[in-house]
C-alpha cells in the first residue's frame, strides 16, 4: 500500500489590522472613551457630560462665521525687542511655535458676516505660547478695536490665554493699558464689545479685554482667573471653594454674564446683536 503524504501548505499569519493613532480618546470629565469623528462633528463637546475640549482656533471661524472672512493684519509678528534668553532663545520659540500650529502668532482677526451681519472677529490661539500675549497680540487687539470702531462694527474676541508673554517684559505688560484703553474708546463711541471666554482665559487677557465686554460670554467648565489656583491656595494658605474659578463659579459671583455651549454660541451672539443693534 502506497502512502501519500501531502505536503504542509505554509499557511500565512493573517495580517495584523492595526486600528490607526488617533480616533479614540477619553473624555478628562466623565472617562468616557470617545470616537473622535463623531467627537469633532459634535465641535469636541462630550456626548455623556457636555465637556468642552480645547479646539484649534479654525473651528470658531467655521462655526461663527458665515463664510470664508478677510483676515485683518496678517503680517504683524512679534520681535526680540529685549534679547530674551532662557533656554532656547525668544525667535527660537516663536518659529517653533509658528511651524507647530502654522500661525504668525497667538491672535489671528477678521471682518466676516455671522448670520449675514458684519463683524469683526479676533480668535486666540493657546496652542501659539500659550497664548501669550505679546507686544503683536496686544497691537492686533488694538488695531481690530480701532476697525470695528471705524467701520461701526460689533466687535467679538474669543479668548484663551495663559497671560502675559514674559519674554517681552513690561513691553507685553503695556499691551493692558493699550487694549484696555482703545476698549473705552470703543464704548464711548457706541461700539459693542463681546468677549468669549473660553478654558484657559489667565492672567494679562483677563486683567484686560478679557472681562471688559458689554456681555460677558463663557463656554461651560472654562478656567478663567488672573493667577492660578494653586498660586493663590499657597498665598492665601486655604482650602479653595469647589469649581474655583471655573465658568460656572464666575456666573454665580458676578464675573459672567452667560454661560453658552458652542452648539449655541452662533445662535446666541446673533440674538444679543439683533436686541443691542
Amino acid at each position: 500500500m502506497v502512502w501519500f503524504k501531502r505536503k504542509d501548505e505554509k499557511l500565512k499569519d493573517r495580517e495584523r489590522k492595526d486600528i490607526p493613532d488617533g480616533l479614540w480618546t477619553k473624555c478628562p470629565n466623565c472617562t468616557e472613551i470617545l470616537y473622535r469623528p463623531e467627537l469633532e462633528k459634535n465641535y469636541s463637546v462630550c456626548r455623556h457630560c457636555q465637556h468642552h475640549f480645547r479646539v484649534a482656533p479654525q473651528l470658531y471661524v467655521e462655526l461663527l462665521l458665515d463664510e470664508r472672512p478677510t483676515e485683518l493684519f496678517p503680517d504683524l509678528t512679534s520681535t526680540d525687542p529685549l534679547g530674551f534668553k532662557a533656554g532656547k532663545s525668544y525667535p527660537e520659540q516663536i518659529k517653533r511655535a509658528q511651524a507647530k500650529t502654522g500661525e504668525k502668532e497667538a491672535i489671528r482677526c477678521y471682518h466676516g458676516t455671522l448670520n449675514r451681519r458684519d463683524v469683526v472677529l479676533g480668535i486666540m490661539n493657546f496652542g501659539f505660547i500659550g497664548g501669550s500675549m505679546g507686544s503683536a497680540v496686544g497691537e492686533k487687539v488694538a488695531r481690530s478695536i480701532a476697525y470695528a470702531e471705524e467701520k461701526a462694527l460689533p466687535l467679538i474676541l474669543v479668548c484663551a490665554s495663559g497671560g502675559a508673554r514674559m519674554q517681552e517684559g513690561a513691553l507685553s505688560l503695556m499691551q493692558l493699558a493699550k487694549t484696555s484703553s482703545r476698549l473705552a474708546r470703543f464704548s464711548k463711541a457706541g461700539g459693542l464689545y463681546l468677549p468669549i471666554l473660553t478654558d484657559p482665559t489667565t492672567g494679562g487677557v483677563t486683567a484686560s479685554y478679557g472681562m471688559l465686554g458689554d456681555i460677558i460670554l463663557a463656554e461651560p467648565g472654562a478656567l478663567i482667573g488672573f493667577a492660578g489656583p494653586r498660586v493663590i491656595k499657597q498665598t492665601i494658605g486655604q482650602d479653595l471653594p469647589k469649581g474655583f474659578q471655573r465658568a460656572e463659579f464666575l456666573l454665580e459671583k458676578g464675573f459672567v454674564d452667560h454661560i453658552v455651549s458652542r452648539a449655541e454660541m452662533k445662535a446666541t451672539i446673533s440674538r444679543i446683536l439683533e436686541l443691542l443693534l
